[in-house]
């Protein structure tokens, strides 16, 4: 391994990397924003707040998922110069976009009454959450739209907006929870369901800002976006599917895993429930490093094969995965070092902070091989091979990671059950299965790519 080519690989992938870093980090802060602001109302609101979101965003990420396929899409046209099918491709994925959106829209209509009749919740609960969930929905078409649009600039290697865009929504978002939730300016004061009406505006807000972003931005010009009117097209509609619903569901796979290890675990009390939760939403500020850079690596590798550069292809991929490691070795030993602060941001419960400090343990090995498998996924999404992430990820999280994490967790088959312990073991075997699988299917990709040509 070259240390120059290294530095050079790495520093272009960072440029591209740490605008969605940002911008991600900035959406976990509209996430929090929206918590505290509620919480202030009550412990109802706040609830309300949390369980409406475990709701909404599972649906959105899958959506998003499905969006993803456009930057590949993007940066394999625009590598190979044939900008006009980036356009053609860039309003079908708007009109996959627009119809889930109105999807959503029309789900929450039909569903939401039956659901609201059948679940057991306090009835101040679930008025608030439901109320959350119909405002929220009309934000559907928007953030969809937006996602599409932000996909095609991060296709033609432009990220930056993806960054400004999210500055501008965190903008919109503070405010607007202020009003809705505590009724100021003659608005209703409408408490926890007031974030679903202002995440709904942030999301109109941060489509509109795009929209006019990528008509005046003289880098988004190449693929003339605007100039020519595209109606849907099956054909072309199939193909982003084909590519966008395996990424979508490898999504879901890994959220969902998560969901169902925290709901198996409520048996073992608060603290234990509360120390896990601890850990895994530090693992997840912290996965949102080597999740940008395989977006980055997604663009750069897309870009270098729809242009037939496929020994620079595999480099990137290559050099990907070392800086994926080298960042994972920064951000374990910061784990390790101050595992004991990091857990008392979040409560001063001593058996919370100590519990969640010993499983800190297995976070910092889990960040090893989470970079592997997401920096491979990346790129392996920038070859446009995405149906084996998808089968592979199940397999990883579902087959192995789950069976791994009950029968350490639950059952004395093969040691003294070790409840959240056992869970987390089985979270790093998955991982590392997913990590083998994936790097050796991307092997297998460039090999056949380059025989093919």
């Amino acid at each position: 391994m070259q240390l120059t080519q290294f530095i050079s690989q790495s520093k272009s992938l960072m440029k591209l990397a740490y605008p969605i870093l940002i911008a991600q980090l900035i959406q976990n802060l509209m996430g929090f924003a929206d918590t505290v602001m509620a919480g202030r109302v009550s412990a109802t609101d706040m609830a309300a707040v949390a369980v409406a979101s475990s709701v909404w965003l599972p649906a959105i990420l899958t959506i998003s998922g499905i969006m993803m396929a456009l930057a590949a899409i993007v940066s394999q046209y625009s590598g190979a110069k044939q900008y006009d099918k980036v356009a053609s491709a860039t309003y079908q994925t708007a009109w996959i976009g627009l119809s889930l959106g109105i999807i959503l829209i029309l789900l929450n209509a039909f569903i939401s009454p039956t659901v609201s009749a059948s679940v057991t919740l306090e009835p101040q609960l679930k008025s608030l959450m439901f109320s959350y969930l119909d405002y929220i929905v009309w934000g559907g078409p928007a953030f969809c739209l937006y996602f599409v649009l932000r996909n095609y600039s991060e296709g033609l290697s432009h990220t930056r907006p993806t960054m400004i865009i999210s500055v501008i929504g965190l903008l919109i978002n503070i405010p607007a929870n202020y009003i809705f939730i505590y009724g100021e300016f003659g608005m209703p004061a409408l408490g926890g369901a007031g974030c679903g009406l202002a995440t709904a505006i942030v999301y109109w807000g941060m489509f509109l800002s795009m929209l006019i972003y990528t008509y005046v931005s003289k880098h988004l010009k190449v693929a003339h976006l605007f100039e020519k009117f595209y109606w849907p097209n099956w054909q072309e509609m199939k193909g982003i599917l084909l590519l966008g619903v395996p990424i979508a569901f490898s999504l879901l796979f890994e959220v969902s895993l998560f969901a169902v290890v925290a709901i198996i675990l409520v048996p073992f009390g608060a603290e234990i429930v509360a120390s896990h939760q601890i850990v895994l939403n530090f693992s997840g500020l912290i996965f949102m490093i080597p999740l940008s850079l395989a977006m980055a690596v997604t663009i750069k590798v897309g870009f270098a094969v729809g242009n037939k550069e496929y020994q620079e292809a595999k480099n990137i991929c290559f050099y990907s995965i070392m800086l994926g490691l080298v960042i994972a070795v920064a951000t374990a030993v910061i784990t390790l070092t101050f595992k004991s602060d990091i857990a008392a941001i979040y409560t001063n419960e001593i058996e919370v902070i100590e519990l969640a400090a010993s499983l800190m343990f297995l976070a910092a090995l889990f960040q090893f091989s989470d970079a592997i498998q997401v920096i491979s996924a990346g790129a392996l999404r920038g070859y446009k091979d995405t149906t084996s992430i998808l089968v592979i990820t199940f397999f990883s999280y579902w087959v192995i990671g789950l069976s791994i994490g009950l029968v350490l967790g639950l059952t004395n088959w093969i040691i003294e059950p070790i409840g959240p312990y056992g869970f987390w073991i089985g979270f790093i075997s998955g991982l590392t299965t997913a990590a083998i699988l994936l790097a050796i299917r991307l092997n297998v990709i460039q090999k056949r790519v380059e025989s093919h040509h």
